[in-house]
């Protein structure tokens, strides 16, 4: 029953989650002390990330055992390959009580959207 309303969990993540992705071209507006959470693999990060962007490995499992040390009154905004591992990991902190969290796509839409560099 658990792995069940795991994955109607997930699907519903990403259901709703991918219409929340920046993907329009323009600048969000965001604090100075909005904080950039890279959601993919340390491979993915090291071939480019957002300048300042803090790496958290979805995929490994870090989102959740990260959310405890993580401010819940701060701004977020979460980036990944495609949007798809942001939007997952923007339903965590969700249900965590996180509520500035914004989803911005890919690293490409993130650079453009924030006008943040990209390091490589």
């Amino acid at each position: 029953m658990r792995r069940v309303l795991t994955a109607v969990f997930a699907a519903a993540a990403v259901i709703f989650g991918l219409g929340a992705c920046s993907d329009d071209g323009q600048e969000i507006p965001m604090s100075d002390n909005a904080i950039i959470l890279d959601v993919r693999t340390p491979g993915e990060f090291a071939a480019g990330h957002l300048d300042g962007a803090q790496l958290i490995d979805y995929n490994a499992g870090e989102v959740p055992a990260a959310i405890p040390t993580l401010d819940p009154d701060a701004e977020y905004l979460v980036y990944c390959r495609s949007g798809n591992r942001a939007s997952q990991a923007i339903a965590l902190m969700e249900a965590a009580g996180f509520t500035q969290v914004t989803n911005l796509g890919s690293l490409e839409n993130a650079a453009e959207a924030t006008g943040i560099e990209v390091v490589r």
